[in-house]
């Protein structure tokens, strides 16, 4: 089986404010990857303009979530240096390869995506045909880098077995020429996701049994990125919890999703497990483990947030650094795409 060079890659969508959700599923999991691996950073505009423009906000605000976007992960500690930053739209070869791939995967795969149907909702017939072949333009995403790893967590999980699929099917229907053009038994790699931890469902503040998202309407369910100390500490004051002492076991938060999902944050900030915080402050009041909780995500995060007002401010520099990512990814995905049009036969080979 052909060798590839080990590389990760993952996008983050620019559509509202990123929230505690997001960092601790996903932009502290980028950070400690970058010790391991060859890393690709990527602002999925495209993805963002699936729905209506009402969901995403319009050119300004898009314009505005790209830079944000960016923000965050830089201040999350992403090295723009020694990594790759960049925003989707500026690479051409994921929008390239995404035909080839809408060729490649069948309808019935992209039918069976349990994402679309939550997204589309009553309205499947109303829904972007941009929204149901995202995953495929996902796949073009990971495999314009030949990618060997993605960090995924539950919800995207089925989108990286399409994304396999499609590359096992590209590697399949293609073989002789993938031979004949000096490739190997394999063109794609079979990318392997790298499941993130415990952390990757912070639920909601206000309703334990829902995920943190930034479509709550009520900006109390979340912890934004760009909320300062004073509104960290406020919305945990007022997050949702039972009247029922902490318990001292981890078995004892079951069918306490507000306690589970405090005790899991207190965790996954500190870098501790739910039974090591439990043995700290299992049979105390919530009253006083807000106390710490709302220290502990204010000395977390509030440097955080300085440093992402700080980036905003010189909108030139993030777009620098986006430009700058840009370059060295197409670098990277116009050979990828070079060779995919030669195996496929889209121009005589070696034009």
């Amino acid at each position: 089986m052909a060798e590839f060079e080990p590389r990760v890659f993952s996008g983050v969508q620019p559509t509202g404010n990123l929230h505690l959700g997001n960092y601790l599923g996903a932009l502290v999991r980028f950070v400690e990857l970058q010790d391991r691996f060859s890393c690709i950073y990527c602002v999925v505009d495209l993805h963002a303009i699936t729905q209506a423009v009402n969901i995403w906000g319009g050119p300004s605000e898009l314009t505005r979530a790209i830079r944000e976007v960016t923000a965050a992960f830089l201040a999350s500690g992403i090295d723009p240096q020694k990594h790759i930053v960049f925003n989707q739209s500026q690479v051409a070869e994921h929008a390239e390869l995404a035909w080839v791939f809408n060729c490649v995967a069948r309808m019935g795969w992209l039918n069976r995506m349990t994402q679309f149907k939550e997204k589309a909702g009553k309205n499947r017939e109303n829904a972007s045909v941009g929204l149901f072949a995202y995953p495929n333009l996902m796949a073009a995403d990971i495999l314009a880098y030949r990618a060997t790893h993605v960090p995924v967590g539950e919800d995207q999980k089925q989108h990286l077995e399409l994304t396999r699929d499609i590359a096992q099917k590209f590697n399949i229907d293609f073989a002789e020429s993938i031979a004949e053009n000096g490739h190997g038994d394999a063109f794609f790699p079979l990318t392997e996701p790298l499941i993130t931890g415990p952390a990757t469902r912070v639920m909601s503040l206000r309703d334990g049994t829902k995920k943190m998202s930034k479509s709550d309407p009520s900006d109390y369910s979340r912890i934004n990125l760009t909320d300062d100390a004073d509104m960290i500490a406020q919305k945990i004051r007022k997050a949702r919890t039972d009247p029922e002492p902490l318990p001292g076991e981890v078995d004892g938060l079951e069918h306490r999703a507000e306690a589970a999902n405090l005790v899991g944050i207190f965790a996954a900030l500190d870098g501790r497990t739910p039974a090591d915080v439990l043995g700290e402050y299992g049979g105390g009041q919530f009253s006083t483990f807000k106390v710490a909780l709302a220290e502990l995500a204010t000395t977390k995060l509030a440097p955080i947030n300085d440093e992402m007002r700080r980036l905003l401010a010189d909108p030139g520099h993030i777009d620098k650094v986006l430009n700058d990512g840009a370059q060295r990814a197409r670098a990277i995905a116009a050979p990828v795409m070079a060779a995919v049009k030669d195996i496929v036969g889209l121009r005589p080979h070696g034009g």
